[in-house]
């Protein structure tokens, strides 16, 4: 067995120096820029003021601040705490790869980011950025990476990239030092490749200059500046920085006002942002990679290749070889305070902690490489965020405060998308439209995840999770039961499996009696569980279930103004009679969708918002941001005030009649909300359904929630009342085309491409935010004879072996790929796979009926086509019988 002795044997390790190395050699214009730098920094003193201060120099830092010049936004300064690149930017792997993620904004910023490393920047910079598109392979080397990585392929193909998928042969042909027995396929891109992470943040920053950016070096912001804000509902906004010279920081602080201030500070962002109350939830932890000797034979334009079952990555580095790695469980570094003086370092690496890996790493490479001298060990820090997206976005904390940071080591190969993305949103004000960001805004983090505990339990599953396999049931193991509903004791009693939500827990599925609710086996068909689900599925379609929905976000809105505001915000007309519950959508200034809720009319002065859990921070600074202080309005976040139980199905009104005097009759009708008692406690209880049944939301105080829960357990037991989780209930709402926003709707799409207009009033008492925006798209689409875009039903046949649908799966019309599944599941109902898509017909020919029944479709899952059939109108009660019933 091969021991850590066995390796330092076989490795023996030289103790070259860090920077004799080429990864770690300083660019060959590193003096040029430097002298320029410093020629900048000696002829100018810090400016009194600045329209943007971007806060730190390395690649998102650069990148951000060159975008922001590009787009003409004018004064804009970067001042970095010592050097460009000295934080973790300068000892990145350099990788360039656009294949592996499932995420549409992930891969558009892999491919822009490419493209300006290889093009663009050399072509306005004249300094080559060090890119070599020396290909790229993804090792599948079991079954399910396969499936997965098929599905991955797939999914890329259909965003532009060149994926190939290859042998084991052809494996070992372009990587000849790669053993090849286990290997069941490659996944192969030609033009992916690798980066000088150096020379391509010199690029940005010379590029920057070029457009007019002041960068600063040696200058450490150590605070930012701000006044209680007068024109919105933030109780700050930002005025400016306070800044020390970095060799003499005993000093007195200067002050630079700005507009707007960028936290790009890295590995340091939390921490910089804690001084300004801002929440920036990552944390750095120990990366590895080692660096051997040369390698007789090897060629530097092999590619890249990644092992993911054997946490490696591996390239040429010079003459010898370069083998980086993501252990399935890292470890934190520094995780209650970083030294602001940590400038191109390095830490100790654990070789005892390491050598499993390091074992493992070397069945990889055929047994003549296993005796090459080890050149270098290096360990140093990365920074990852608990959901291993970055955070990106106006912080919801501070107005005028942006971030970009949380990169989980793909800094260098989206830095490019970053900072493009993050420029747009700045120059504006609002989203860009072109790409989706809801996945990586920083709304969603809550205060609790940047907590010292919070963080050094998770950043080792997040790093972990880089090359972890994560199935679709995936849930997180570490730091969990932070966030319970007053009713999760007795739902773990009903034998719920529970789901990280947000970071409550809450049901995913129930497991029968005497059966541990447990996954024993995950997978990308039927696991399972997948009976239990189907039974609560049909529970609700046929008749009743309970759904524990108390991680839902709530606020109430008060105040002498409240309608008026809310209906400015809301499309549909939400300030109607009392004791109404609305759908409505939330767009910005250029009308495209900004949140998907309801909202209850309690009284003239008092309103209950409604939003999913994802949404809870993005929802309240929407109002806030938009709330004069002119307005009589106030904003109070009620989520854990109010446990919500929903009663889903058929027979949810014979149930709910048997708990309360109120009669529940036709005349409490859809859409009705009131107050009503039930046994000796009372809730709000509105009509309203998320499933496509007649049913009811129960909003109950949570000191009489257990209360009511009991009593409605026990009646509902001559019923046959089952308890139904989240796959039940998504697998209800897609066979009734529900949206969800974040998942299958965004701020891409517009609410007529949504098929969400029918929510619009257009004649109502002020209108809404963006109703001339959506006015101008009915017309425009009415002028074309219909949209060119559009959100559609898919249902497909699945055969009980068959995979099933989740998300990135391939729609194809007539032998061309035209849209893929936002959101998948399967639906017990109609008994096939059911999914939604924005259909794009990419030429701008309309969509209509006649577009769809002239088109042949099929639906692409991994690497089998299946036909399927496509329609706007849902599968599952297209008319709403059994909802107004």
């Amino acid at each position: 067995m091969t021991t850590i002795s066995n390796i330092f044997r076989r490795m023996r390790l030289v103790g070259t120096p860090l920077g004799s190395s080429p990864a770690f050699r300083r660019s060959k214009y590193l003096s040029l820029i430097r002298s320029i730098s410093s020629n900048n920094n000696k002829q100018s003193e810090l400016p009194d003021h600045a329209n943007v201060v971007v806060v730190g120099g390395g690649i998102i830092g650069t990148s951000v601040a060159y975008h922001l010049g590009k787009l003409g936004v004018s004064n804009v300064l970067l001042l970095e705490r010592d050097q460009l690149t000295s934080g973790t930017t300068w000892h990145a792997a350099g990788l360039m790869t656009t294949f592996g993620s499932l995420s549409s904004a992930s891969i558009d910023m892999r491919l822009y980011t490419k493209e300006l490393y290889s093009a663009i920047l050399p072509h306005e910079t004249g300094l080559e950025t060090g890119f070599m598109d020396v290909g790229f392979i993804e090792l599948a080397c079991d079954s399910d990476r396969l499936h997965y990585f098929r599905r991955v392929a797939a999914f890329n193909r259909f965003l532009g990239i060149d994926v190939q998928e290859i042998s084991a042969n052809d494996v070992q042909e372009k990587f000849p030092l790669t053993t090849k027995d286990d290997i069941l396929a490659g996944f192969y891109v030609p033009d992916d490749g690798r980066v000088n992470p150096t020379d391509a943040t010199m690029a940005l920053a010379k590029g920057a200059r070029q457009y007019g950016v002041n960068i600063m070096e040696g200058q450490q912001v150590v605070g930012v500046t701000t006044t209680k804000s007068t024109e919105t509902g933030y109780p700050r906004k930002v005025t400016g920085v306070t800044v020390k010279n970095s060799a003499n920081l005993e000093s007195s602080p200067d002050e630079i006002s700005a507009n707007v201030v960028v936290n790009c500070a890295g590995m340091w962002a939390r921490q910089f942002g804690e001084v300004s109350k801002v929440v920036i939830p990552n944390q750095a932890a120990e990366h590895y990679y080692l660096i051997t000797e040369e390698v007789p034979g090897l060629d530097p334009r092999w590619p890249v290749l990644e092992d993911p079952s054997k946490c490696i990555y591996l390239r040429p580095e010079g003459k010898g070889l370069l083998i980086g790695f993501f252990e399935w469980d890292g470890a934190p570094w520094k995780a209650s305070f970083i030294p602001e003086n940590f400038s191109f370092g390095e830490l100790e690496p654990d070789w005892d902690r390491m050598a499993p890996y390091l074992e493992t790493a070397l069945e990889r490479l055929v047994p003549e490489v296993r005796d090459i001298g080890l050149k270098k060990f290096f360990c140093g820090p990365e920074s990852f965020t608990p959901d291993n997206a970055p955070a990106v976005g106006p912080s919801p904390d501070l107005q005028n405060y942006y971030v970009a940071a949380g990169l989980n080591s793909i800094g260098i190969l989206t830095g490019g998308g970053i900072g493009r993305t993050l420029a747009k949103w700045i120059q504006r004000g609002l989203p860009p439209s072109d790409i989706d960001v809801t996945g990586i805004n920083i709304d969603r983090f809550h205060s609790y995840q940047a907590n010292i505990d919070y963080r050094k339990n998770r950043v080792g599953e997040s790093l972990g999770n880089t090359y972890r396999l994560l199935y679709p049931t995936h849930q997180p193991t570490t730091c969990r039961g932070v966030k319970k509903s007053v009713l999760h004791d007795r739902l773990v009693k009903q034998n719920a499996y529970f789901h990280d939500v947000s970071g409550w827990e809450s049901p995913g599925w129930y497991a029968p009696p005497g059966v541990e609710p447990v996954i024993r086996k995950e997978s990308f068909g039927r696991s399972d569980f997948f009976s239990f689900w189907e039974a609560e599925h049909n529970a609700c379609r046929d008749n009743v279930a309970l759904f524990d929905m108390s991680f839902m976000s709530k606020f109430l809105v008060q105040g002498y103004d409240t309608g008026t505001f809310l209906n400015r915000l809301s499309t549909a007309n939400v300030d109607g009679d009392s004791s109404t519950i609305t759908y409505t959508q939330w767009l910005n200034e250029d009308g495209f969708l900004e949140a998907d809720l309801t909202v209850i009319k309690l009284s003239d002065n008092a309103f209950l918002v409604i939003a999913t859990d994802t949404m809870h921070n993005h929802v309240y600074s929407h109002m806030t941001n938009r709330l004069s202080r002119d307005w009589h309005v106030t904003v109070t976040d009620v989520t854990a005030r109010y446990a919500q139980i929903n009663l889903q199905g058929p027979r949810s009104r014979d149930l709910l009649q048997m708990l309360t005097s109120r009669d529940m009759s036709r005349d409490f009708e859809f859409r009705r909300a009131e107050e009503i008692d039930i046994g000796l406690s009372r809730a709000i209880c509105t009509r309203i359904t998320y499933v496509g049944e007649l049913g009811y939301e129960l909003f109950i105080p949570a000191e009489h929630a257990t209360y009511i829960y009991d009593y409605i357990i026990a009646v509902g037991k001559e019923f046959g009342l089952r308890h139904a989780g989240l796959k039940a209930l998504s697998s209800l709402r897609l066979e009734k085309g529900y949206r969800d926003y974040g998942h299958d709707i965004d701020n891409t799409d517009t609410i007529t491409e949504a098929g969400l207009s029918f929510t619009c009033d257009f004649k109502k008492e002020g209108g809404f935010i963006g109703m001339e925006k959506v006015q101008a798209q009915k017309t425009n689409a009415k002028e074309r004879g219909g949209l060119s875009r559009r959100m559609a039903n898919v249902f497909v046949p699945l055969e009980p072996s068959d995979p099933l649908l989740y998300h990135g799966e391939i729609l194809w019309r007539n032998g061309e790929a035209i849209s893929d599944i936002r959101s998948g599941s399967y639906g017990h109902t109609i008994g096939g796979g059911i999914g939604l898509t924005m259909l794009d017909s990419h030429n701008g020919e309309p969509i209509n009926n006649a577009y769809i029944e002239n088109g042949s479709w099929e639906l692409e899952i991994a690497d089998r086509k299946y036909p399927c059939k496509v329609s706007v109108s849902p599968f599952y009660d297209p008319k709403n019988s059994r909802i107004k019933d």
